[in-house]
């Protein structure tokens, strides 16, 4: 883990896409400790092999809670992207995202697919109830919304990326994202299809990688739109409530740092300022976690 000082900082953006990341607001953190990369396949291993945790994608779906579905239908899975053969409206995200039975941690894709030679890869097919079961198996937590960007920014004030305001500096690739037409052409010019090791890009000023791209991280904060109007100075946890008007009945937590399906032409959120959200209960192939642990002294651990 790392070291993260305590201080302050300009939370949110102005960037046009980011509705719900206003208004900038300033922040007042107590230091903690951050993991440097997200937890990784080797790492989620090791805690299904020492307490047989079962994630929710690899659990048997209860029939009460899909009535008028069939039981040869109810089959444990998750969401995969899956890139359509040509250019697709961008208003219908079923055109790329499709519920594969099967598909779970240890197999992302769906029944063919593994984690051979992915060990280094983040851990992805985790709902936010499984993130919170390995951190609090390794003794951690997850981090606030707060802290996560507070230590993405790297003591950097309102940069377009957590490197800096230039999105490639010398021609170099410092993050896993899309290139080509999005969803249906990667280009691959960063290197990576789909995730990407967890130490393959630079750290950022605070010593973290992969706090743009690779992978979305969890959050411990409910996610709602209004938020930042409200929110405490001081070592702000989020609403006590969750609220997103695009699916008023869902409750959604708060996820960071874009994915490698990120790209401005749909999801600009590899951004340090962009906020995502997902339902607890979803796990999909470009969302993991990190966890954070305070209080704690300075030094690295």
């Amino acid at each position: 883990m790392v070291w993260i000082p305590p201080g302050r900082f300009s939370m949110g953006s102005e960037y046009a896409a980011f509705t719900d990341a206003r208004p900038i607001h300033t922040v007042e953190l107590d230091g903690f400790w951050m993991d440097a990369t997200p937890v990784t396949n080797a790492q989620f291993l090791r805690f299904v092999a020492a307490t047989h945790y079962v994630t929710v994608a690899e659990r048997k779906l209860d029939p009460r809670d899909f009535p008028g579905v069939s039981k040869e239908k109810l089959i444990p899975g998750a969401l995969v992207f899956q890139a359509p053969k040509g250019p697709v409206s961008l208003d219908d995200v079923s055109q790329w995202w499709v519920y594969i039975p099967g598909a779970n941690w240890r197999h992302p894709e769906g029944p063919k697919s593994d984690l051979h030679g992915r060990e280094d890869h983040p851990v992805v097919q985790v709902c936010y109830e499984d993130a919170v079961a390995y951190a609090t198996w390794a003794g951690k937590r997850l981090p606030t919304e707060a802290e996560w960007e507070y230590a993405a920014r790297g003591g950097m004030t309102q940069m377009a990326y957590v490197w800096g305001n230039e999105f490639k500096p010398g021609g170099k690739f410092m993050a896993n994202t899309w290139q080509g037409h999005f969803p249906d052409t990667n280009s691959r010019d960063d290197g990576y299809d789909r995730t990407s090791p967890v130490h393959a890009f630079p750290p950022n000023r605070f010593g973290l990688y992969d706090m743009a791209g690779n992978v979305w991280e969890w959050c411990t904060d409910w996610y709602r739109p209004d938020y930042y109007a409200v929110s405490p100075r001081k070592n702000p946890q989020g609403p006590p409530d969750s609220l997103d008007p695009d699916e008023p009945g869902v409750p959604k937590r708060v996820q960071r740092g874009g994915s490698f399906l990120c790209t401005d032409q749909y999801c600009s959120r590899f951004r340090p300022g962009g906020r995502g959200r997902c339902a607890v209960d979803t796990g999909t192939c470009h969302a993991g976690f990190r966890c954070a642990l305070a209080p704690a002294t300075g030094g690295n651990k």
